[in-house]
C-alpha cells in the first residue's frame, strides 16, 4: 500500500477504510487526473483543516481535485460508505458538491472525470 493513511486513532469511531479503497491503493493507483489520492502529511493537514472549517460534519478525506478545491470524503454523518465531494474553503452550508452511495460509485465518476480531463486539459487531442 505504502501510502500513509490516517491512523485508526484519528478516524471516527467505527470507521474503517473500505476494502475497495484499500484494493485501489494496493494496485498502485494514486492519481486519476484530475483526482489525486491523499496520503501522509497532506492527508493529515487536509483532515485537520476540514474539521475546523466544517465543524458540524464528520468527514474523512481521501482524494482531492488538482484543478480546484474539491475533496472527496467519507461523510460519516450521512451513513456508512456515503461519499461527499466537498468544495473545501467554501462557506459552511455551501460546500456540498456531489454525493455518492459508496466508493465504487465515486470511482466510476473519477474515471469519467479522467477521460474528460484528458481532452479538456490538452493531454490528448480532441478526436
Amino acid at each position: 500500500m505504502s501510502l500513509p493513511l490516517l491512523p485508526s486513532a484519528d478516524l471516527p469511531v467505527g470507521f474503517a477504510y473500505p476494502p475497495e479503497f484499500l484494493h485501489i491503493l494496493t494496485l498502485g493507483v494514486r492519481t486519476l487526473d484530475p483526482w489525486a489520492i491523499l496520503g501522509g502529511e497532506e492527508l493529515k493537514s487536509r483532515a485537520s483543516g476540514m474539521s475546523g472549517r466544517f465543524p458540524d460534519r464528520i468527514l474523512v478525506p481521501f482524494a482531492r481535485r488538482i484543478d480546484n478545491d474539491d475533496v472527496a470524503c467519507w461523510d460519516i454523518g450521512k451513513g456508512a460508505g456515503t461519499i461527499s465531494v466537498i468544495h473545501d474553503f467554501a462557506t459552511p452550508g455551501w460546500e456540498q458538491r456531489e454525493e455518492f452511495d459508496e466508493f465504487n460509485d465515486w470511482l466510476r465518476r473519477a474515471i469519467e472525470d479522467l477521460i474528460e480531463y484528458e481532452y479538456d486539459s490538452g493531454v490528448l487531442p480532441w478526436p
